[in-house]
């Protein structure tokens, strides 16, 4: 398992990491990663959709922390 997290301080809503990786994020009503402030638990066959997450976003607010 790996854990991908989002810095809620560098997270400004631009998007791009639920837009390439809508199986895994999704945005609240104000645009934001819903993730936004916290983190999940990622199975390895979610691993390269939370990386393009990691790779997509402009303010590197988005991390993957491989565990294993």
């Amino acid at each position: 398992m790996s854990t991908l997290s989002v810095d809620a301080t560098r997270c400004t809503g631009h998007g791009r990491c639920y837009t390439v990786s809508p199986d895994l994020l999704a945005d609240d009503e104000e645009g934001f990663v819903t993730l936004r402030g916290s983190s999940m638990e990622v199975g390895d066959e979610q691993l390269a959709s939370a990386a393009r997450a990691v790779a997509a976003c402009p303010e590197q607010a988005v991390s993957l922390e491989r565990s294993g």
